[in-house]
């Protein structure tokens, strides 16, 4: 039987799961538009995968935080408390991370402001969580696996909005205002006033255990003594480091081997909405844990074919069995465990979706990083050795002149666009990355790759000077013969990175946005290739998942079938 849209003690049901639903779309569209930025972040700030991969990994652990640290407090904060810490985690983590700007010239210090800001704002996110998650339990009662999948169908709701808003703001040079990494994050400030408005003034009800009589010492007995509760947290943390360890990456990495990244991103979360709001037909024929085995294989398919992916349509068939693989992991495993153990109550919720998220933010995001890294640098040794080499020592050899010429202007940045700092800086790790080749014989760790996205960073505005710099009066030309002039740029650009090291040193020496041109053009499928080749070994891991529910499937099935559980007054 369906439950009243209002309460006898003047709760509105449906509004507050509205409202509730709602906030969940920051957290989403937050996810995609940080996704979306990282390309940005490595350039501007001169960040390695590793810490762009823990700068949105610490988008993610800060919810993992929120949940796992206040979380099981949540018994005597109440839900209301806990959505109000959300409102402020959303404003100042937004308002932190667009302060790290200001901290440009000192890359080291803004990636600190870039980490607190992105906690922040994980903390909002997981705050949502937090009260999101036990108020849907305690509203719906009955139908608490079919309506937290549909409480989750609005995160990707958000990521699409995301995803779509940061492609649309791509087509402008990042050297300008709507193009600029923090005009992108400075939107999520639109989705947290409107929910703040919605959500903030409803009265909230308690949550589903204290309703109960259960009391809170013995909530948390049967929840740190029971087996099948670890079973649970173990493979939340498989699944979700998966989803959104992989996900996170999705659009840096396909953008760089020219593939759509971003809507493949909102395609993998179209999928998920998708399937989350008919999950109530789905769980009807098939029982939890079938489902997630189900989901488990494709999204081993989904991940084999993301680490092959080289068209579009087959990126797209990659992404759309990740989807299908994804969509039900997080709120089917926590309704699982509202169902089959709710005397947990808030505090296994809270920990089932804090030990997930704090997966994908370390093991998940950061562990694709540090592949991806290792990668880079073997595909620049075995592919791009001779040609980086030849960049490398034009950039130790000339740019001393560049840094004088910067050094002596009144306005560097205006007149040759770039700063004394930023030449300095790209030429300090060039030689950095020379002396480790001299030593080792190949190109190992992060000084070379690190080296090129520094020289590719150096220059503002580099696609238009680089035009001019070849000769061309950008502000006469039409727009259609401007873009005809960068792609035979271009192509000529790429035919170079194919070449002997001469015709390498010849280009780049030039000039500064040569070489800045070049190392842009060398990084990008460098990028693409490692991040593949990340992605791809991690390939095997959901048998882990398909094996699991499946034997929880075939013991319930020998019983007699999926049964929940079900808590009345005095806790049994």
């Amino acid at each position: 039987m369906n439950e009243p849209q209002t309460q006898s003690n003047g709760i509105h049901r449906t509004r507050l799961f509205s409202g509730i639903c709602l906030a969940l779309i920051p957290t989403g569209a937050s996810f995609s538009l940080i996704a979306s930025i990282i390309p940005q972040l490595k350039v501007e700030f001169i960040l390695t995968n590793l810490q762009v991969g823990a700068i949105a990994g610490a988008a993610i652990w800060g919810m993992a935080i929120s949940l796992l640290v206040i979380g099981p407090l949540l018994e005597g904060l109440g839900m209301k408390k806990a959505t109000w810490a959300a409102f402020l985690g959303h404003l100042l983590g937004v308002t932190v991370m667009i302060l790290a700007f200001f901290f440009r010239e000192s890359p080291d210090i803004a990636f600190w402001v870039l980490m607190l800001g992105a906690a922040l704002l994980a903390i909002g996110n997981g705050m949502i969580e937090v009260s999101g998650n036990p108020l849907t339990a305690s509203l719906y009662t009955r139908r608490k696996a079919h309506m937290l999948n549909i409480f989750h169908a609005f995160f990707p709701l958000g990521i699409v909005l995301g995803a779509l808003i940061g492609t649309f703001l791509s087509r402008f040079d990042p050297g300008t205002f709507m193009g600029h990494w923090t005009f992108y994050v400075g939107l999520i400030y639109i989705p947290v006033i409107i929910y703040g408005v919605m959500v903030l003034p409803q009265k909230f009800p308690k949550t589903e255990g204290a309703e109960a009589g259960v009391p809170v010492k013995e909530m948390f007995r049967f929840t740190l003594t029971s087996p099948l509760m670890y079973a649970l947290l173990i493979v939340m943390a498989i699944a979700i480091g998966l989803e959104l360890g992989i996900g996170r990456w999705i659009p840096a990495v396909y953008s760089a081997v020219e593939l759509p990244g971003l809507l493949m991103l909102a395609w993998v979360s179209g999928i998920m909405m998708v399937l989350r709001l008919l999950s109530g037909p789905i769980l009807a024929r098939i029982s939890p844990p079938a489902l997630l085995s189900v989901a488990g294989l494709f999204t081993c398919i989904g991940i084999f074919l993301f680490g092959i992916a080289d068209t579009t349509a087959m990126g797209f068939l990659a992404a759309t069995f990740f989807g299908m693989g994804v969509a039900f992991f997080f709120p089917t495993i926590v309704g699982l465990v509202a169902e089959r153990l709710p005397k947990a109550g808030s505090l296994g919720i809270v920990l089932t979706c804090g030990i997930g998220l704090l997966s994908a933010g370390t093991l998940g995001n950061m562990g694709v990083g540090a592949l991806g890294d290792r990668q880079l640098a073997s595909y620049l040794d075995d592919e791009r050795r001779e040609t980086t080499i030849a960049l490398l020592e034009v950039i130790t050899e000339t740019f001393p002149t560049y840094m004088e010429e910067a050094e002596a202007a009144d306005n560097p940045l205006e007149e040759f666009g770039y700063t004394r700092g930023d030449v300095e800086r790209a030429m300090g790790i060039a030689q950095e990355a020379l002396a480790a080749f001299a030593a080792d014989g190949e190109i190992a760790g992060t000084a070379a790759p690190q080296a090129l996205r520094a020289t590719g960073g150096t220059v503002f505005g580099l696609s238009d000077r680089i035009m001019v710099a070849e000769g061309h009066d950008t502000a006469a030309l039409a727009a259609a013969e401007l873009a005809a002039a960068r792609e035979e740029f271009g192509e000529r650009v790429r035919a170079v990175v194919e070449a002997d090291p001469e015709t390498v040193t010849d280009f780049a020496q030039q000039s500064i946005f040569h070489a800045a041109y070049l190392a842009n053009t060398i990084m990008g499928p460098a990028e693409g290739f490692a991040g593949q080749r990340a992605i791809k070994q991690l390939a095997w891991v959901p048998l882990l998942l398909v094996f699991f529910f499946g034997l929880m499937f075939l013991s319930d099935r020998k019983k007699g079938g999926y049964k929940a559980v079900h808590l009345e007054k005095g806790g049994h």
